[in-house]
């Protein structure tokens, strides 16, 4: 284990997140010094003591073995939560302990799921702050790293293909150093022009601001009570549709077809199959709303049902209506698109629309075979051919998440969270989406939660985020500390 390289690099990820502390100051100063200025002062003040720290004080190394990656990863997302909770847990107000760590983690890892009640009870800065580490977790905490370290660095080649899924770098030829420039630049652009068009609709800057944050990260934290819905907005619920789509999109598809000048990246089985269940499943969320009296035209029931399921299905959480009473079998459709969710090279959560396909292409394959056992029938993704081999690690990956899924439910359960509850709460944590159903819909929050539960439906959105597999290559690491890696 290469303790220089290590604190090196989490160093610099805790430098990310005290720059935007540093803004939130600055924010905090720009409206007349408000409630939270100390608590930032005092936050930012920490995390870049702590952050610079290993560049004073550590040569500086670029070998990395594949323990030191993993152990990378895991230790500046988690040290990003820790440090990233003090400005709620200074300020005080309605964050105990247990919901600050709540707060930075649904943040970071774009769950976007609060404790909070009265949103708009905080001050400016710490609204900032919250849709600030929506930004930061979009794009990445390694990620925002990997910018800095040069190119030709073996660290950079090592953690990119460790923090970006091998279903992102599917079918784009983009060179494995390049990958991490092209998400940047189609992430950051989506910042840039959500900001421009919610400015347009007439969102002041800091609601802009914040919902440009959330709605590229597909995270969700809004500025006001009743997100989307406050604003009362047809052209507000429209372009934050837009967004939430294009957010939910493979980065390196949208990427090459702005550089090509060409709608040919988009003819993707994958995004055809993602569009395709989005927009049944948005008819039949229209048809139920109508027939039960939930809206009042078709127009509004196509209009509330699409946006819902978009929102769920880009793991966003952005709300125009309260589904806590909505017909059961609705919750259900809204939770499987929360659980399918968008693309992979994206930034949202869940299983992703890739491993769906591949799990019920390999079904189709296997029926065949059984039907006729001298026969081979591949798996095809368009063109493409893709190996049993290949395919293995994304059917086990589904395996997980459903195991995690019930392991953490139960244990939910077991500390008095309630049956629906905890079953719901847990698959909206593991898959990112944050809102789920009834008490913690769209419109509400998980502040009546037992502490124990939180704490568990953190650790889901930390697993959901990292797709498993980092964290439990660093639990098995530490379990076999003898071995090589």
């Amino acid at each position: 284990m290469n303790l220089k390289v290590i604190s090196r690099n989490v160093g610099t990820a805790l430098l990310v997140s005290a720059l935007f502390m540093f803004f939130s100051i600055l924010v905090s100063v720009g409206s007349g010094n408000d409630s939270a200025l100390a608590a930032l002062i005092i936050s930012f003040t920490i995390t870049f003591i702590v952050g610079i720290f290993p560049f004073i004080f550590v040569r500086k190394t670029s070998a990395i073995t594949m323990k030191d990656g993993y152990l990378i990863i895991v230790l500046s997302w988690f040290l990003s939560f820790i440090f990233g909770m003090l400005p709620y847990a200074l300020w005080g107000g309605p964050f105990s302990v247990v919901d600050a760590w709540f707060e930075s983690v649904s943040g970071y890892t774009t769950t976007g799921a609060t404790i909070l009640s009265n949103v708009e009870a905080l001050p400016n800065s710490l609204l900032f702050w919250r849709a600030s580490t929506h930004f930061i977790g979009g794009l990445g905490v390694v990620v925002f790293l990997l910018l800095v370290i040069p190119n030709a660095a073996p660290v950079r080649l090592r953690l990119t293909n460790m923090e970006i899924s091998s279903l992102s770098r599917t079918g784009y030829r983009a060179r494995t150093n390049k990958t991490v420039v092209i998400f940047s630049s189609v992430y950051l652009g989506l910042v840039a022009l959500s900001f421009i068009c919610y400015k347009i609709a007439g969102l002041s800057s800091l609601d802009a601001i914040c919902h440009s944050f959330s709605v590229s990260a597909t995270g969700g934290f809004s500025s006001r009570n009743l997100s989307i819905a406050s604003f009362n907005s047809l052209p507000v619920t429209l372009i934050t549709m837009v967004f939430m789509l294009l957010a939910s999109l493979h980065f390196g598809m949208i990427f090459f077809a702005l550089v090509t000048r060409s709608l040919k990246p988009f003819n993707n089985p994958v995004l055809k199959c993602y569009l395709t269940y989005l927009l049944g499943f948005s008819v039949i969320a229209a048809i139920v709303l109508r027939t039960n009296n939930f809206a009042a035209t078709w127009g509004q029931a196509f209009l509330d049902g699409s946006f819902q399921m978009l929102s769920y299905a880009s793991t966003t959480g952005f709300a125009t209506v309260d589904n806590s009473h909505w017909p059961y079998f609705l919750s259900l459709l809204i939770m499987l698109a929360g659980t399918i969710c968008g693309m992979a090279g994206s930034t949202t959560g869940g299983i992703k629309t890739d491993r769906v396909m591949l799990l019920f292409r390999l079904m189709v394959a296997n029926i065949k075979e059984s039907i006729h056992p001298n026969s081979v029938h591949e798996v095809r993704f368009g063109k493409n051919v893709v190996s049993r081999d290949d395919i293995y690690p994304h059917v086990m990956y589904i395996a997980l998440f459903m195991f995690i899924w019930l392991v953490s439910a139960i244990l939910s359960m077991v500390v008095g969270g309630g049956m629906e509850v905890s079953l719901m709460a847990t698959l909206a944590s593991l898959g990112n989406v944050g809102p789920s159903t009834g008490v913690v819909g769209t419109f509400g929050n998980y502040s009546l939660m037992p502490s124990f539960s939180k704490v568990i439906y953190t650790l889901d959105m930390f697993l959901g985020r990292v797709e498993m597999y980092p964290v439990l290559a660093v639990i098995y690491m530490g379990l076999n500390p003898e071995k090589r890696f």
